[in-house]
C-alpha cells in the first residue's frame, strides 16, 4: 500500500511540475522507445534525456516521462490511437498465412498474434480459428504553444553562433530551417526557439566556442581540448542537465588551440561474440530476369549473362552471399535462405509482397534497384524487419533501413579529417574548375589559410580546364603541401597532376587529395606514375583485396568458380557475413549495430549511425593512397 501511495504521490509531481512549466508527461507503453515517444511529442531524444536522466540507463514500462515543448512546429498536435472494440472469428484456408490474413483485415500481425497467444510458438494450420481484433480510431488534438519565432541574423554570426545563443544544437537549428542556407547571411530570417530574450546567451570574444562532434565524451574533450569534465562544466553549466550531445556549442577559453583526433575505431571481430545461434531466416532479393533466360539453349543463356548488365551483377553478388552462408555454417551459424527474383520490376515485389509473410525474416538483402527497394521497405517498415541496401543509396531512411553505402558527405569528411590530423604539413592548396567551386568554397571554409586556384577561362568565358605552372607554383610553399583537386573532366587531371610532378622535390614536398575521385583520375592519358609520385589520396567506400597475399575466401572462392571475386560477389560476401554476425552477437540487427562496432572484412568495412527520426546509414570508408604504383590503405 506505501508502495502505491509512493507511486501516486511522484505521478502527482510530475504531473504537476509539468503543469507550471507547460510541459507534458507521458506514460511509457510497453515497446515504446525514447525515438519513438520524441517522434510523437516532435521533440528530440536529447530534449527527453534532458529532464529524464534515468531514462538513459533504462526505459520501464510505466514509467513517467516529462516531456518538453516541441521547438520543431506550433499550431496543433494530431495523435492517432486505436481502441479494441470486439472480435471476429477467422477460419483458417490452405495457403494462408498470418500475413495475409493481416492484410485481409487491414491489421498488423502482431496485433493478430497479441490475441491469439499460441501462435507465438505454434504454427498456422489449415482449419484453425483465431480471434481477429476489431479497433476504432480515435483521433485526439493537443493545443502546443508557439514555441518558435524569428529571427534576424546579425554581422558576423554563422550557425554555430545563433544555435549558441538560444541554446540549442546546430542540427536543431537546421530542422526548424529545413531551407535554412549553408552560410548564414546578416539579415536572413530564421526559426529559433522562443525564449526570454535576457536567457540568451552572449557570445563573448575573449572565449573560443566549440561544437560537440558526434559520440564525444569528455575523455575524448579531454584529450582535445585538454579542459577536464569539470573545466567544461564550470563554463558551461547546463551539461550538468544535459550531458554531452552533439551539435552543441561549448564556450572554451581563449587561449585554447582546438586539435583534431583522429577517429580510430577498433575493428570488432564478431566471430568471437556469438550469442544468439539460432537458425537465422534470411531474404535476398536480386533481378535476375529469369523470365529472359531460354534454359534450353547454354549459349544463349552465356550470351545474356555477358550482355545483361543487372543478370551479371545479381549472379556474382549471390555468389559472394553464398560463400558468406558457408563461412557463418563453419561457425555454427545455420541460415535459412529465401531468394527472390524481383525481375527489376515493381509489379513483381509487389507480387512476392502479397505472397509471403517476411513477419519472421531476421534481415532482407535487396532489392538493388531504388524503385523496388523503396517499395519493399516501405512495406517492411511496418512489420520492423531490418532491409539492408546492398548497392546504393535508398530514397528513404526509414527506421527500418540499413544504407550500407556511405554518403558523399562522410567521404568528403574522411579527406578533410585526414588532412586536418596530419601535424606535419605546412600549407593546404584548393583547385577546382567552375563546376566544383562550391565544394572548393567548402573547403575554404575547413582550411582558412589555404589558398584556391581556379581552371582558366577561354575567350568565351567557358572553362578551359587548365591552371598554369606558374600559377601552381607560386601557391606552394617549402615543406609538405597537400592539394586538393576537384573534378570530373580529365584535362584539369592531366594539367595539374604534370605541374605537380615536376614542382615536387625536396623543398616542395607535394600530397594529391580529392575528396572526390572521379573516372578523370583513370583517364589513360593521365600518368600514374605522377600520381604514384603525389602520393594521391582519395576517400573510397571499398578498397581492393591483395592478389599477392588472398585471403582464404579469395582461396576459396577460386576452387569453387575458377575465378577471382570481383567487386560485387565481395560485396556480397563482405555484406551477407557482416549481417548473419552482427545477428548471432545480439537479439537482433538493430541491437548489434550501435555506433561503436565497426567490422570489416574482404574490401568493405561497417560502422552504423542511426538517424534520430529515421534509420541507419554507414559511417565507415576507407583512405587510400597510391604508393609505388599500388594502392594501399592510408594511415597516419
Amino acid at each position: 500500500m506505501k508502495k502505491l501511495f509512493l507511486i501516486f504521490i511522484i505521478t502527482l509531481c510530475c504531473n504537476l511540475f509539468a503543469n507550471a512549466q507547460k510541459f507534458k508527461t507521458h506514460k511509457v507503453k510497453q515497446g515504446e522507445t525514447i525515438e519513438s515517444i520524441a517522434k510523437q511529442y516532435l521533440v528530440t531524444t536529447f530534449d527527453i534525456y534532458a529532464l529524464n536522466p534515468d531514462a538513459k540507463k533504462k526505459l520501464d514500462t510505466d514509467m513517467v516521462l516529462i516531456i518538453p515543448n516541441s521547438k520543431v512546429e506550433g499550431g496543433s498536435l494530431t495523435t492517432t490511437t486505436k481502441e479494441l472494440v470486439g472480435y471476429d472469428t477467422h477460419k483458417v484456408k490452405r495457403k494462408e498465412t498470418l500475413y495475409s490474413i493481416s492484410k485481409e483485415y487491414n491489421i498488423e500481425v502482431e496485433d493478430i498474434k497479441k490475441h491469439n497467444k499460441q501462435l507465438y510458438s505454434d504454427n498456422l494450420q489449415k482449419g484453425d480459428k483465431i480471434r481477429i481484433p476489431r479497433y476504432k480510431t480515435i483521433i485526439s488534438t493537443a493545443a502546443l504553444d508557439n514555441t518558435i519565432k524569428t529571427y534576424t541574423v546579425l554581422p558576423k554570426e554563422g550557425k554555430w553562433r545563433v544555435a549558441y545563443k538560444f541554446g540549442i544544437t546546430v542540427d536543431e537549428l537546421e530542422q526548424l530551417n529545413p531551407n535554412m542556407s549553408e552560410v548564414l547571411q546578416p539579415g536572413d530570417i530564421v526559426n529559433v526557439p522562443n525564449i526570454d530574450t535576457k536567457e540568451e546567451k552572449p557570445i563573448e570574444d575573449n572565449f573560443n566556442y566549440y561544437t560537440v562532434l558526434k559520440s564525444e565524451g569528455f575523455y575524448r574533450l579531454k584529450v582535445k581540448l585538454g579542459l577536464t569534465q569539470e573545466q567544461l562544466e564550470t563554463l558551461n553549466p547546463n551539461l550538468k542537465e544535459t550531458g554531452l550531445v552533439e551539435g552543441m556549442v561549448l564556450k572554451v577559453p581563449e587561449n585554447i588551440t582546438v586539435g583534431t583526433l583522429n577517429e580510430d575505431f577498433q575493428n570488432v571481430n564478431l566471430t568471437k561474440k556469438l550469442e544468439n545461434l539460432k537458425t537465422k531466416r534470411i531474404a535476398v532479393m536480386l533481378p535476375f530476369q529469369l523470365q529472359k533466360i531460354d534454359t534450353d539453349s547454354i549459349p544463349e543463356a552465356k550470351d545474356l549473362i555477358k550482355s545483361n548488365k543487372l543478370l551479371s551483377v545479381s549472379l556474382d553478388f549471390q555468389s559472394g552471399v553464398l560463400m558468406a552462408l558457408d563461412s557463418a555454417k563453419h561457425l555454427g551459424i545455420s541460415t535459412n535462405l529465401k531468394v527472390f527474383d524481383t525481375r527489376n520490376q515493381i509489379s513483381e515485389v509487389s507480387k512476392i509482397i502479397e505472397g509471403n509473410d517476411f513477419s519472421e525474416y531476421d534481415a532482407v538483402i535487396g532489392p538493388i534497384m531504388a524503385t523496388n527497394f523503396e517499395r519493399m521497405a516501405s512495406e517492411l517498415k511496418r512489420q520492423n524487419v531490418p532491409i539492408i541496401s546492398p548497392l546504393m543509396k535508398p530514397e528513404n531512411l526509414y527506421d527500418n533501413v540499413f544504407q550500407t553505402i556511405p554518403t558523399d558527405e562522410v567521404l568528403v569528411k574522411k579527406a578533410i579529417d585526414f588532412v586536418k590530423a596530419d601535424a606535419s604539413k605546412t600549407n593546404v592548396v584548393i583547385i577546382s574548375d567552375e563546376l566544383n567551386r562550391n565544394k572548393s568554397n567548402k573547403l575554404k571554409a575547413e582550411f582558412v589559410a589555404a589558398r584556391q586556384l581556379f581552371s582558366k577561362k577561354n575567350k568565351e568565358g567557358k572553362d578551359a580546364y587548365y591552371v598554369n605552372y606558374a600559377d601552381i607554383s607560386d601557391v606552394l610553399s617549402p615543406g609538405k603541401n597537400y592539394v586538393f583537386l576537384e573534378t570530373a573532366n580529365a584535362g584539369l587531371v592531366m594539367s595539374v597532376t604534370n605541374s605537380l610532378n615536376s614542382l615536387n622535390g625536396s623543398s616542395k614536398q607535394v600530397i594529391l587529395i580529392t575528396t572526390n575521385k572521379t573516372d578523370a583520375f583513370d583517364y589513360e592519358h593521365v600518368s600514374n606514375f605522377h600520381l604514384s609520385n603525389l602520393k594521391f589520396h582519395y576517400p573510397s567506400i571499398n578498397k581492393t583485396f591483395n592478389s599477392e597475399n588472398p585471403s582464404s575466401f579469395i582461396r576459396n572462392y577460386k576452387r569453387v568458380y575458377g575465378v577471382e571475386p570481383n567487386k560485387y560477389a565481395v560485396r556480397g560476401f563482405d555484406l551477407t557475413l557482416d549481417v548473419l554476425l552482427r545477428l548471432a552477437s545480439e537479439d537482433d540487427l538493430y541491437k548489434a549495430s550501435s555506433s561503436d562496432v565497426e567490422t570489416e572484412y574482404i574490401e568493405n568495412k561497417f560502422r552504423y549511425a542511426k538517424k534520430l527520426f529515421g534509420g541507419y546509414f554507414n559511417e565507415s570508408v576507407y583512405m587510400l593512397r597510391y604508393n609505388d604504383l599500388l594502392i594501399e590503405e592510408a594511415k597516419q
